[in-house]
C-alpha cells in the first residue's frame, strides 16, 4: 500500500516519512467531520480518508512545544481506548507524565474528596469521544485540552487537535514514542531515553 504524499524536499519530519507511513498514522476512517477536512490529503478508492502527513507532523510539534512548558506531574494523558494503554503507560515510565489507561472516574480532576483526585495543568487524550468524561471535567476547571483526532472526530471543546489514526496500535505506539522522546529532549534528558517504538506498541 503506497501512500506516498507530495512532500516538499525541504520538509523535515520528526521521524522519516516511511516510518509514519508504516505505522498507518495517516489512515483515517470512511467518515469525515467538517472540522477534520482541513487535515485530509485525499480519499482512497475504498472510501478511507488519508490524513496529510505534513499537517500531522506540524501539529505534533505544536503539541511538543506546548507540553515542554509543563512539568511531567502537571500533565495528564488519558486513554480509554485499549489500543493506547501500552503506549500511555510507557509514556509515564519514560517521562513521568501522569496517565490513566482505561476507565476515567468522573470527578478525578474536579472532586478533591475522591481518593484518586488528581491536580494537573493540562490534559491530553487519545480520542475525544471515548475520553469525553476527562474532557468534560477539564473544561469545568478551565484546563487546556489536547486531543488526538481521527477523520471522524468532532473538535468541540478541544484547544489543540492532533490529527492522526487514534485507533491503531502501531500509530498510537509511534505517536507516544515521538512525544516521549521529544519531550525528554526538550527537557534536556535525551540521553536518558532508551526506549524503542516497539516498547510503546502492543503486539
Amino acid at each position: 500500500m503506497n501512500e506516498e504524499q507530495n512532500i516538499p524536499a525541504t520538509a523535515q519530519f520528526l521521524v522519516p516519512q516511511d516510518t509514519y507511513l508504516k505505522s498507518g498514522i495517516h489512515i483515517g476512517t470512511k467518515f469525515r467531520t467538517r472540522y477534520m477536512e482541513q487535515f485530509i490529503y485525499k480519499t482512497r478508492p475504498d472510501g478511507l480518508s488519508v490524513l496529510n502527513l505534513q499537517k500531522i507532523d506540524e501539529r505534533i510539534r505544536l503539541l511538543l512545544n506546548l507540553l515542554s512548558n509543563y512539568s511531567p506531574e502537571d500533565i495528564l494523558c488519558a486513554s480509554r481506548r485499549e489500543n493506547g494503554w501500552k503506549a500511555v503507560r510507557m509514556l509515564n515510565k519514560t517521562t513521568g507524565i501522569r496517565v490513566i489507561a482505561g476507565r476515567y472516574l468522573p470527578g478525578t480532576l474536579t472532586n478533591p474528596k475522591l481518593e484518586k483526585y488528581t491536580e494537573v495543568k493540562i490534559v491530553l487524550v487519545t480520542d475525544a469521544w471515548p475520553d469525553r468524561n476527562v474532557i468534560n471535567d477539564a473544561i469545568k476547571i478551565g484546563l487546556p485540552v489536547i486531543a488526538l483526532c481521527d477523520t471522524n472526530n468532532q473538535a468541540n471543546n478541544i484547544d489543540l487537535v492532533i490529527p492522526g489514526n487514534n485507533k491503531g496500535k502501531k500509530s498510537l505506539g509511534l505517536l507516544f514514542w515521538i512525544i516521549a522522546k521529544e519531550y525528554q529532549k526538550r527537557k534536556g534528558k535525551e540521553s536518558e531515553f532508551k526506549a524503542s517504538v516497539e516498547d510503546f506498541t502492543d503486539e
